[in-house]
């Protein structure tokens, strides 16, 4: 097994004089055995970089190590690397056995150790009964399988998987996540993944690297991305229904400090305050999870009045939207609160449990603050 290392990676793409940066400079660890998502919208540069540590891109600049070695000169089959691809790219004319001793096959591995590691796969993925039969008599669940055994085959150091989810069914997909998770920790194989879906990669992921244009945003366990978002990218990235966010400006009165929005007024600790005064931060960007307005049918104290737009009962939790001015607020309750549309409510946001960020970086205050104190 290996450790990735990324190092200053980048990718440039240049058509009709044109000049794209796909991948702009990434520095990325990735621990031996860890499974580590690559996760961005669609044109973030995280396909791309998945390819050159698979070497069907060549970087324009930066360093690739797979274990200890500089890889970038390597070719792809010298890589000890397998690649799961999204369209699962199994050969229609072969078998299931042929598919997945492919790799073998042409590393020219004598017969009976192709066929004692094929069947030792296909029991593993539970599709030995499958052997025979020919892709397209397979259910999409089937051949995301088979494309995993022809990965596994081979025992590689390191697993490079595109989207391998996307075409199956929303309920195949999440029996499929608990499945892929509980296989990578079974072979103990540092695997990089990539997707668009942030649930996939909360469920899946031992750490996250969100990307955008390009760009590494943040890296950290889904639990500190979720709770300690770095910018304003990941705060809105990551959690479903998606953060609400205000812009405020940061005032200073007689009896406190308060966020000033063009429709509320809230009050913040004398903590807080002074932290915003002191790194000189005059316009904020605040965010509350939907899971963290509190919402009330009376007024308290330092609550927002507001009014009900839309009721989105979903079962096991309802979410209600707000209007407050131009914005559409977003809230979730227990499924016994009945509150219809039109009537008027009182909206508190727990201080410990908001998101304050630079209007000017996008940077929350806590990574400034914690720059500042280095």
């Amino acid at each position: 097994m290996a450790d990735v290392k990324l190092v200053n990676l980048t990718k440039i793409f240049e058509s009709r004089g044109e000049r794209v940066v796909a991948v702009d400079h990434i520095n990325l660890y990735v621990k031996d055995r860890e499974f580590l998502v690559l996760l961005g919208p669609s044109g973030c540069g995280k396909t791309t970089t998945l390819r050159m540590i698979a070497g069907l891109e060549v970087p324009t600049e930066g360093e690739i190590y797979i274990g200890d070695k500089l890889v970038n000169d390597l070719h792809p089959k010298d890589r000890d690397v397998s690649m799961v691809f999204q369209n699962y790219a199994l050969y229609p004319h072969l078998t299931v056995f042929d598919n997945i001793a492919f790799p073998l096959k042409i590393r020219k591995y004598p017969k009976e150790e192709i066929r004692r590691r094929v069947e030792e796969v296909a029991e593993l993925l539970r599709i030995k009964h499958l052997l025979g039969r020919k892709p397209k008599e397979l259910s999409g669940g089937e051949q995301q399988r088979v494309a995993l055994g022809r990965a596994i085959v081979r025992r590689p150091k390191v697993f490079l998987m595109d989207e391998p989810l996307s075409n199956l069914d929303a309920k195949l997909r999440i029996l499929m996540r608990a499945e892929l998770k509980k296989l990578q920790k079974e072979l103990g194989v540092t695997t990089i993944y990539v997707t668009h879906d942030q649930v996939e990669a909360m469920t899946m992921a031992d750490r996250i690297a969100v990307m955008n244009e390009g760009r590494l945003m943040q890296v950290g366990t889904p639990q500190e991305l979720f709770n300690r978002p770095a910018n304003i990218f990941v705060a809105g990235f990551i959690g479903a229904p998606p953060m609400n966010f205000f812009e405020c400006e940061v005032k200073e009165y007689e009896d406190g400090y308060y966020f000033e929005s063009e429709v509320f007024k809230y009050r913040i600790s004398e903590a807080l305050g002074k932290l915003v005064s002191r790194l000189g931060i005059s316009r904020v960007i605040m965010g509350i999870r939907p899971h963290d307005v509190k919402v009330s049918r009376g007024p308290i104290e330092n609550s927002i009045k507001a009014e009900t737009y839309v009721v989105e009962p979903l079962g096991t939790e309802t979410i209600l939207d707000f209007k407050l001015g131009a914005n559409i607020v977003k809230a979730v309750v227990p499924p016994t609160m009945r509150i219809e549309p039109g009537e008027e409510v009182w909206l508190v946001f727990e201080e410990d449990r908001l998101h304050i960020f630079d209007k000017k970086t996008g940077k929350s205050i806590y990574v400034l603050a914690g720059s500042e104190e280095h």
